[in-house]
């Protein structure tokens, strides 16, 4: 029986602000560059490009651009869900799928990001099951900072290498 220990993993944020502001940040290109990348470009199905504050729909497509790293460096992928409120579901990386639901609980609104159908790799160096369950706590935190007011914890810079891209 194949171990698939390696293939999911589940993180989660508490953020005080509310489900439709935490959805923004997440469903729109101009949410997602706030807190996670330099560059999201979202596509819908007959080509467009979506505007900056319009919301993703299931079927688009995108092409994501880090900060510390030159436009060679690009994430391609699909959204594969996106109810309009708490939750969407894109493919990522190597293949994996990413789930983000949304939800409140005590009066704070909690993010739930699981990860699955991570490939096994041989090379340690190359585990997208660590180096994206790293990757993902950090820009949980920097979500959590920016929406509430804090600083943007990325560092922005090409030529200075950081962890914290």
């Amino acid at each position: 029986m194949a171990d698939d220990r390696w293939n999911k993993f589940k993180v989660t944020a508490d953020v005080d602000i509310d489900v439709r502001s935490m959805y923004e940040a997440w469903a729109t290109p101009e949410g997602l560059e706030t807190w996670f990348l330099r560059k999201a470009d979202f596509f819908a199905i007959a080509g467009r490009q979506r505007e900056p504050q319009e919301f993703i729909k299931k079927e688009d497509t995108y092409t994501w651009h880090w900060h510390g790293f030159d436009d060679s460096i690009v994430e391609n992928g699909q959204v594969l869900e996106a109810n309009g409120s708490d939750f969407l579901k894109f493919t990522f990386t190597g293949g994996s799928i990413v789930s983000v639901s949304i939800g409140c609980k005590l009066g704070v609104v909690i993010v739930e990001l699981t990860q699955e159908n991570i490939p096994e790799e041989a090379d340690p160096a190359k585990n997208l099951y660590v180096q994206c369950q790293l990757g993902w706590t950090f820009y949980l935190a920097n979500l959590k900072s920016v929406l509430e007011g804090g600083k943007d914890l990325r560092n922005k810079r090409k030529d200075l290498f950081s962890s914290f891209k």
